[in-house]
Parts: C-alpha cells; structure tokens; sequence
C-alpha cells in the first residue's frame, strides 16, 4: 500500500487532557494502529501510514473528540470503546439518546440535570416555548439550570452562541462609585455567570469561547440596538431590571432565539420595588401563548441545606412586617 500522511488539529481541546499524563492516552491509542505511525505535538497530531487505516484512525478521533465535547471528559475506557468497535458513532454507548433528566456532562463528566419538579418543569418549558420567565429565591438553580440548558443548545448546534447579560446595579452599589475601569466595575456583576459556565466547559474552551463572542456576557444596557438571533439569551437577576430595560431587552430576539429571564422577587434593589421591570412582565404575558412562568421555592433550594430556613425566616419576617404596615 501507497503511505501517505495527515495532520489532525485538537481545535479546542486541550493537548494535555487529550494526550494524557505522559502521553498515556495517545500511545494507548496508537496501539490499535499498528500499521500507523502517530507524532503528536502541541495541538496537532501528524499520521503516516497507508490511506485506508488513516482514515479509519481519522475517524476514531473525530469520535473521540465528539465524546469530549459531549461529556467533558476522556480516558481509557472511552478509548477502548470507540477502538474497539467495528461500527459508526450511533452504535456507541456515548451516542445513545441521553435520559431525559440528563441536560449537559460538565467538567470530569459531571452530570448536570434537574433535581427537583420545578427544576423539571422548567426544562420542559423551555423545549417547549422560546421566552420563559424564571422567579424564586436564591439557591433554587434558576440561572445555572438555564446556563445547562444554553451551554446544550450550543453543544448540539441548535444556536450560535450564547448571550448572558445582568443588571449593572444591585444591592444598593452603584458603578460611579466602584473602582477600576469599566470592565473592571462590571466583572463583580457578572462573576456570578463566569462562576457557573466553569464548572460546564472547559477553562481553555469557555477562553476560546468568549474571545470568538461564541459566549457574550455583558450588563443589559449593552444590549440596545441588537438583534439576537439563534442565540440562547439569559437574563439573571431580572427583578432589578426597569420597565424600560425589560421591554428593550424582550424587542431584541430574533428568529431561532431562546429567551430565559431570571429573578427573585424577593430581592428587588431598584429604589421603587413597583417599577420593577420583571413584575411588569409577568403580569403582561402571564396569558400570552407561547411565553411561560416557571415559580421555584424554597423546596427547590439545593445549596447548603440552612439556606432553606434562612429563606423561610425573613419570608416570615417580610409577612410580619407586610402585616404591621397595613394595619
């Protein structure tokens, strides 16, 4: 047979967790390709050989990479399964249709998926409608079931990219009097985000990512003026977002677009809780076919398992003084 040669690129996925700890993956690769000669390097893999079994080898890689992208993670027994087996990628255990309680794999494969029946519900709704508002307390899941559920439309290529934007102004602090530039004042908003897609994608890829705009995050007042289209849009702590804001941001989706907005109505910043923007909203398409609510409580806290009496102790205390006020 002719030998021949091609080089095959990691794209997006780090040599390092592809290769192995002192190249224990690829030479554990190499041995089903006695007939192929394997130099890897960096983010490229060079192949020499005849045609046929390059590619074959060609093949089995872009499984590989498939499975990677998939499930966050890679190792012996992925290997073995994918060499192993004389069929396409639909045979494969990896490839079979996922559980439906299964949303995205994160980090070292960690499943991410709904714990709670408003947590399903609103996987549910979200299939089923393209904007659903989200409310309940702190520590329900509300923005990181929404990012799982961007972070798997993206994966499966149901939408370009992913837009995550926030109100600039809470909890009494204001960015006139926050130091550093205007990134640097607009970061403390927005960790919250970062902190949540680190644990679904890789730190290499979501650098990648943000640095292409595949995934935006940005405060709402960046998004005047824009057409969203096949975009997975989310917008977190909506409850302190003004009429205005509200309205200017729903005007933005475009065709192929999923919008989720999220909030706790519970913790309103803006100076007139009435003028809150999310109140606004619910109200107006509370009956509006093909826009849904989805309503978590503190059954559907799944942080530290205080938080559910803390939450619980100041709804009690808001009643109280609801009460107190009225009389």
């Amino acid at each position: 047979m002719e030998e021949n040669s091609a080089t095959i690129q990691l794209k997006d996925i780090n040599p390092l967790d592809f290769y192995g700890h002192q190249n224990a993956y690829i030479n554990r690769i190499s041995s089903f390709f006695p007939h192929l000669k394997l130099v890897a390097r960096g983010n490229a893999i060079r192949v020499y050989g005849p045609d046929q079994k390059i590619n074959l080898f060609k093949n089995k890689i872009e499984l590989m990479f498939a499975y990677i992208q998939k499930h966050n993670s890679f190792g012996f027994d992925t290997i073995e399964q994918i060499c192993n087996r004389n069929s396409n990628h639909a045979d494969l255990k990896p490839y079979k249709k996922l559980e439906t309680d299964v949303i995205v794999h994160g980090l070292g494969g960690k499943v991410i998926s709904p714990k709670t029946s408003n947590q399903k519900k609103l996987v549910e709704k979200v299939l089923e409608n393209d904007l659903v508002f989200v409310i309940g307390p702190a520590g329900t899941g509300k923005t990181y079931l929404s990012l799982a559920l961007a972070v798997e439309a993206l994966k499966t290529y149901r939408v370009k990219r992913i837009i995550l934007t926030r109100p600039a102004v809470e909890a009494g602090e204001h960015l006139g009097f926050l130091p550093g530039d205007i990134k640097e004042k607009l970061d403390p908003y927005m960790q919250p985000l970062y902190d949540a897609l680190q644990v679904m994608i890789p730190h290499v890829k979501l650098v990648q990512y943000i640095e292409k705009k595949i995934i935006q995050i940005a405060p709402i007042a960046f998004m005047r003026g824009r057409t969203l289209e096949e975009a997975f849009v989310i917008l977190d702590e909506a409850q302190n977002t003004t009429q205005k804001q509200m309205k200017m941001f729903l005007t933005r989706m475009g065709k192929g677009s999923k919008f989720i907005v999220t909030g706790d109505l519970g913790q309103i910043d803006i100076s007139k809780k009435a003028d809150s923007g999310l109140l606004d909203a619910i109200d107006l398409f509370q009956n509006t076919k093909d826009i849904a609510t989805v309503r978590f409580n503190e059954a559907d806290v799944i942080r530290h398992h205080l938080v559910k009496k803390i939450i619980k102790a100041y709804q009690k205390s808001d009643s109280q003084k609801n009460g107190e006020s009225s009389s």
